[in-house]
């Protein structure tokens, strides 16, 4: 029997991509650099119960296992049940004794307060709709003196999204950002808000050039489901204002074009947050 969860629409989408996803989400390095680097700044070891939120295929999770050993422990979640049963079978193969799984919505998870010495979070955080509320309700989780960690790609990521919200915004159509965060600045205050401390953004860069024809290929606004924005941004034009945008959108990317191509900057933040020492626990 397929495990089955309860979800509005948005989130059926989610679910969906990742299911259709899973067969071939290991055919890049990509995420499992992702994690591994995520573990590093979040200073996992020996003995620590992890929980990794939006677990995929189980990279940071297996990962994260061989880190804590024995005495620790990793909990991964994940709406999609296509991708927690490429986890499992990895884990089975691997036969881990420190692992376990959960089918469930990452926004409404029940766990015991002071659980956790590490909550994680990679390729996951910007899909979730209310990231303050959610934020809160993990802080519980957390034990006090303890880490979150979150992966999500800076705003300025994906040379054609990013054009392509810009052209947009002249015609009245706003779009959230690459990352669904915000600037640098307002992803720390989310964190802050939720009363975790000493906020840390690490970043990196994964950026690489393109072909002018696949920065091009962005017309039309990212495909993935996206909470609060319309799912054809462009049909809020008129038929000549979409000829003129179109036509400023690839006039812009033409103008980035170097010998090398159009640079897609891909910068990526690991987000660092502490719960107090002290911290006293809200359930409201």
């Amino acid at each position: 029997m397929v495990e089955q969860l309860s979800l509005n629409n948005y989130k059926e989408k989610i679910a969906d991509l990742y299911n259709r996803r899973s067969q071939t989400y290991d055919d890049t390095n990509w995420h499992l650099q992702i994690c591994r680097r995520l573990l590093e700044y979040s200073q996992v070891s020996s003995g620590h119960q992890i929980l990794d939120i939006g677990t995929g295929t189980g990279h940071l999770l297996l990962e994260a296992s061989r880190i804590v050993g024995n005495s620790g422990r990793v909990i991964g979640v994940d709406i999609s049940a296509g991708m927690l049963e490429q986890a499992r079978d990895k884990a089975e193969a691997l036969d881990l004794g420190n692992v376990e799984f959960q089918l469930a919505d990452a926004e409404l998870l029940n766990f015991p307060a002071n659980s956790f010495d590490r909550i994680l979070c990679a390729n996951t955080f910007p899909w979730l709709e209310n990231k303050a509320a959610t934020l809160r309700l993990w802080h519980q989780f957390l034990k006090p003196d303890g880490l979150i960690g979150v992966h999500t790609p800076a705003e300025t990521a994906y040379v054609g999204y990013v054009v392509f919200r810009e052209v947009l915004a002249r015609y009245g159509v706003v779009l959230e950002p690459s990352n669904r965060l915000g600037t640098f600045e307002e992803c720390r205050k989310l964190f802050l808000s939720a009363c975790f401390e000493v906020v840390e953004i690490k970043t990196e860069q994964h950026g690489s050039y393109l072909s002018l024809d696949k920065a091009k290929a962005a017309w039309g606004g990212n495909s993935f489901p996206t909470p609060g924005q319309p799912e054809k941004p462009l049909s809020r034009l008129s038929e000549a204002q979409l000829e003129q945008a179109k036509a400023e959108f690839e006039a812009e990317l033409e103008a980035r074009q170097t010998k090398q191509g159009v640079w897609d900057d891909v910068t990526t933040w690991y987000v660092i947050g502490r719960k107090p020492k002290n911290s006293i626990l809200h359930t409201s």
